[in-house]
């Protein structure tokens, strides 16, 4: 059959086929801004540019990013926060923001998700208040990319966590919560009608300080040679096999992407928290994904991941190792010797 295509045509399809291999590979990293110490946005797309990372989430106030990201080539997740999603219940909003924030950007900054609230669930205390506005939300912001033609271009999703599974050992086992099913399936439902993909936040970090007796620091970070009784070596794909295995069951089929829109390891503050820990979780993390071995339950597949974060974040509430979570310091420099 190749032989008889044109030479052109051929050529044409390995680029393609490599150009997806290099999209697929390309490691993202967040850009969070709750630090009084904190570059200018000018130099922290620079330094992006400079480490050679080509994809940022970059969370509220996106309005300072934009500009910056202006002919960088970097690609971006928009992230909006669940504080607008009552607002963005009335469609006369969703559409006042797709124009301020994508249409009035999308010829010069590749935006490549919008990421509609992050983290809300009916059974996290923090987030359940959001609960009523995440799909309306979600179904007013794509109707508004849907009538700017770019739904080919720019998927609208959500970010979950692992929190809404009822069961996440074995994965295969793994579904969601039954005061979970009523909220998520709406939204898998939404995200697989429009071709997009759900966003996860994988963190196995936190995973190892809830169980340390049973999870183990070598388990979580990706450096275990023999696999559990489950068949997983690392505590990473598990999560997020999970995850897979619980939309599986949620909706009865498994065409639904993953990205990992968060993960990431902290330096300090916590039990297992060292330099040396998150060194080797992150590296480890960069080679797997970039590795294109996927996991057990999706082999061959390559993993879209974001590291979580960019800076170490000194106005951040809660435990004290959620101001660490950096790979590099604040005057610029990597905290460790990550090649990206």
């Amino acid at each position: 059959m190749m032989a008889n295509f044109p030479f052109f045509v051929f050529v044409g399809m390995l680029v393609l086929t490599y150009l997806q291999i290099i999209d697929a590979q390309g490691i993202g990293v967040c850009y969070g801004k709750n630090g009084n110490d904190l570059p200018s946005t000018i130099d922290v797309v620079s330094l992006y540019l400079a480490n050679n990372i080509t994809k940022m989430k970059t969370y509220d106030p996106i309005n300072e990013t934009l500009p910056a990201l202006k002919g960088s080539e970097i690609e971006v997740i928009l992230d909006i926060p669940n504080s607008q999603l009552q607002s963005l219940g009335d469609p006369q909003q969703a559409d006042s923001w797709v124009t301020s924030n994508v249409v009035n950007y999308v010829q010069q900054v590749k935006i490549k998700y919008i990421n509609v609230g992050n983290e809300v669930s009916p059974v996290n205390n923090g987030t359940s208040q959001f609960v009523p506005f995440l799909l309306p939300a979600l179904t007013n912001v794509q109707q508004s990319i849907t009538k700017s033609g770019l739904q080919d271009q720019v998927k609208v999703t959500t970010a979950i966590e692992t929190g809404l599974l009822a069961t996440t050992y074995p994965p295969s086992e793994s579904a969601f919560r039954e005061d979970t099913i009523g909220f998520i399936k709406p939204i898998i439902e939404l995200l697989k009608q429009n071709n997009a993909p759900l966003q996860a936040n994988i963190y196995p970090y936190f995973g190892y300080i809830g169980d340390p007796a049973h999870v183990t620091l070598p388990y979580a970070l990706f450096t275990q040679e023999q696999p559990d009784p489950s068949g997983y070596t690392n505590l990473f794909d598990a999560m997020l096999d999970s995850v897979y295995y619980a939309i599986d069951k949620a909706i009865g089929e498994n065409n639904i992407e993953i990205v990992v829109s968060e993960s990431g390891w902290p330096s300090e503050g916590g039990l297992g928290a060292t330099v040396e820990n998150a060194a080797t979780f992150y590296t480890k993390l960069i080679e797997h994904a970039k590795s294109n071995n996927g996991t057990l339950h999706r082999p061959g597949k390559p993993i879209q991941t974001y590291l979580f974060a960019m800076f170490d974040e000194n106005l951040k509430i809660g435990a004290e190792t959620e101001k660490h979570f950096g790979v590099f310091h604040p005057n610029k420099t990597q905290k460790y010797n990550i090649t990206f």
